[in-house]
């Protein structure tokens, strides 16, 4: 307890550690100036590559994935795994295709994109709050679940004690420190989560005896109570996939059936690394679109790692600990993990409580509850990115720049309040099935967004009515799936579902695949039956404009002429109020509003920054070095789903 007790210690030490004193971040809650948007928001568009790689890898790497994954991976074996690869094509996308479209866009957040795309502000404000509604009842649960499936099993901690505690700590820095903070703590925390799981990967494979004895051993690993109720269990669901060293399955039979693995994975991973805020937000923190690029092919070659150090020590779980992670007698479950349909959850819990050394096992928590904190500061940020500068300025319609940083923290303390409210449920959906909840209900609602978001970059004659009545389409068609899937329950191999063939006998990859290309139908057709958008104002919004240097004409020009104007009359009032006391300068320093302010810009000065700020031009060498690091990142993948097919 002493050693655990250290190593949280000093993992809370050098979490604040590495916002004030670590280099070189120089003082991140005062050098990226996070009394602006720009600098809380976007770190102020300062941040180089290797922290913006690093943030990525950390932000989509929560401890759903070290619980979840590796459950699923003792569960059918390593095609989950293909998850992880199939990322390192769309970093590549994503940096070389959508954020150069995005930065020359001058936005802030995804939703005020399509705004200034297509104009108007249904699509706007009906993705801000889809985003936010998928932030907390999908990633919030998940990592809230996962995380405290840990702590119980390696410390007994009461669960909401923990997590109030974990949610608590987060907080504070992400709300003090902004996207700065967010993104050095997140480098410092994807070095504590690689080195701790190359540490648990090393004592597994120890363990089991080597690769050869791992892949003959898990094929073996059948529970020894096969029966209740003088009823004998299938053997379908104690017995391991014939195919679980394989990537690419059955198109029909299997789990995650080839098809779906290649391209409606493909759609949902359009969809979160394109397209989801918080990836985006911290390409478009990068200093140069060189950095950005390179941030994301060291994302891309750190997703390589989550297949070797969770997948495999997963299925190695199940080796070691077969009567409990692979457990099928409800009784007998419920016994070992308090769940009756299974404990595949357990598995790399299990495997740390028991397997690694009294100091080791204290690491291994700061493990835990780094990629926790740092899944959990990423949505935070990203969150209030979202209700700040797409829902908050229409409630007000004429926000000052303090309002807005006010707005984002309160908004950040809200959701932490929702969050903690939504632990009881979370907590009885302790059933094994919450990884497969979160990839089904983003099969459903994501498709209709990357289908927009694909053709608003690549088709300039898609408007305003053909995305949105594709994305309404698309939410009622994905709608009526959900709802009748969890109507009926998703089941479990003992008890299987009574859902209709026709509404859940579907792949949820496959329905992913169906829903995209409705949605994509009815944006084009919408489009091409309505009064296309003129050229004027999609100069560098869309691909083939992309390198106009023709004035662009925003749709909502004339609003945001007048949020200027007004602007301008609240910073002359300003001006002339008092100083404030030594109380209310000390609150001002804790939330980033005591920012001295600069002498006013001219309009000429206003323009350069503005130009500085979309500027995505690259110098020739370090241009050259990431492209042919980004074909050697491509080559890679391909090779890695080769090798494992």
């Amino acid at each position: 307890l002493f050693v655990l007790s250290l190593c949280i210690a000093c993992l809370l030490y050098l979490k604040y550690d590495s916002i004030f004193l670590s280099s070189p971040p120089p003082q991140a809650m005062y050098s990226t100036n996070r009394g602006t948007v720009g600098g809380f928001f976007l770190a102020g568009r300062s941040m180089v590559w290797w922290p913006i790689g690093a943030s990525l890898f950390a932000s989509n790497i929560g401890s759903g994935h070290f619980v979840g994954i590796a459950g699923t991976a003792a569960a059918g074996g390593i095609a989950i795994g293909g998850y992880e690869w199939n990322a390192l094509i769309f970093v590549v996308v994503l940096g070389w295709l959508f954020v150069p479209i995005y930065i020359k866009a001058g936005v802030v957040t995804m939703p005020e994109y399509l705004k200034k795309r297509f104009g108007g502000k249904r699509i706007q404000v009906y993705l801000s709050v889809l985003s936010l509604i998928l932030y907390i009842f999908t990633k919030i649960s998940a990592d809230i679940f996962s995380g405290a499936v840990f702590i119980q099993l390696a410390i007994g901690l009461n669960l909401y004690l923990a997590i109030i505690i974990l949610l608590a700590i987060t907080a504070l820095y992400t709300i003090t420190g902004g996207l700065a903070a967010v993104i050095y703590t997140d480098t410092l925390q994807t070095f504590i989560m690689v080195v701790g799981s190359f540490i648990l990967m090393g004592f597994a494979f120890s363990e089991v005896g080597g690769y050869d004895a791992f892949m003959r051993r898990y094929m073996e690993a059948i529970p020894s109570n096969i029966s209740y109720e003088n009823t004998m269990i299938n053997k379908e669901c104690y017995t391991p996939r014939n195919d679980s060293f394989h990537i690419f399955r059955d198109a029909v039979t299997g789990d995650l059936p080839w098809p779906g693995l290649v391209f409606g994975l493909s759609i949902l991973a359009l969809w979160y690394w394109c397209t989801d805020q918080v990836i985006v937000q911290r390409c478009l923190s990068g200093k140069n679109m060189s950095h950005v690029k390179a941030g994301c092919i060291m994302c891309g070659y750190l997703k390589l790692l989550p297949m070797f150090i969770i997948v495999m020590p997963g299925m190695i779980s199940r080796i070691l600990y077969t009567d409990v992670v692979a457990c099928v007698v409800p009784e007998v479950c419920q016994q070992y993990c308090g769940t009756a349909v299974g404990c595949t959850n357990v598995a790399y819990p299990k495997m740390v409580v028991e397997l690694m050394p009294n100091g080791l096992r204290g690491l291994m928590l700061s493990v835990m509850l780094a990629s926790l904190m740092s899944s959990l500061t990423s949505i935070f940020n990203s969150a209030s990115t979202l209700f700040t500068m797409d829902i908050y300025t229409k409630i007000r319609s004429r926000p000052s720049e303090k309002e807005l940083m006010l707005a984002g923290r309160a908004f950040m303390v809200l959701l932490i309040g929702i969050s903690i409210a939504w632990v009881p449920v979370v907590q009885s959906a302790q059933s094994g099935q919450l990884f497969d909840y979160i990839q089904s209900v983003t099969s459903y609602l994501g498709p209709p967004i990357a289908a927009v978001f694909l053709l608003a970059v690549f088709c300039k004659r898609v408007n305003e009515q053909g995305a949105f009545w594709g994305l309404m389409v698309g939410l009622l068609t994905g709608l009526s799936r959900m709802i009748a899937e969890f109507a009926y329950g998703t089941g479990n191999c003992v008890t299987p579902s009574n859902c209709p063939f026709i509404i859940c006998g579907i792949h949820y990859l496959y329905f992913a695949m169906i829903l995209f290309g409705v949605s994509a139908i009815v944006i084009l057709a919408v489009s091409f039956m309505t009064k296309p958008i003129p050229d004027v104002h999609l100069y560098r919004l869309c691909w083939s404009l992309r390198n106009s240097k023709e004035e662009r004409i925003d749709l909502d020009a004339d609003e945001e002429q007048d949020k200027a104007d007004e602007k301008d009359e609240e910073s002359v009032n300003e001006e002339s109020k008092e100083e404030p006391g030594c109380f209310k300068k000390a609150y001002n320093w804790f939330c980033g509003l005591d920012q001295q302010k600069g002498p006013k810009l001219s309009k000429e000065e206003e323009e350069a920054l503005k130009k500085k700020l979309t500027d995505t031009s690259e110098k020739p060498l370090w241009r050259n070095v990431v492209n042919i690091n980004g074909i050697i990142l491509l080559t890679v993948a391909v090779f890695c789903h080769a090798f494992f097919a």
